[in-house]
């Protein structure tokens, strides 16, 4: 996909990298938290994108928030950032 970072690293370097168990990794993806690249064999490869998002998701577990609730607050700063690029190149027109 462009655009998309290159996945790197296999699940159990990205469970360490993140401090977190592979399972759950594996429940990220499955609830649609992170969406690892996969080899042509199948294999998950993570990108360093997707291990700051690991860790990003661990840092909301460790606020008390479920998987639904960190759904919704990685879609929310997702469209922030995008508000605030968007804003910046508007900016730079004037």
């Amino acid at each position: 996909m462009p655009g998309r970072p290159t996945g790197v690293f296999a699940i159990s370097v990205a469970a360490e990298m993140a401090s977190m168990e592979i399972q759950n990794l594996r429940v990220y993806e499955r609830r649609g938290l992170v969406e690892p690249e996969r080899t042509p064999g199948g294999t998950r490869r993570y990108s360093e994108a997707d291990v700051d998002r690991l860790v990003r998701i661990g840092e909301l577990l460790a606020e008390g928030l479920n998987l639904a609730g960190i759904a919704r607050v990685l879609q929310l700063e997702a469209r922030v950032a995008r508000l605030e690029r968007d804003n910046a190149r508007l900016r730079e027109r004037d």
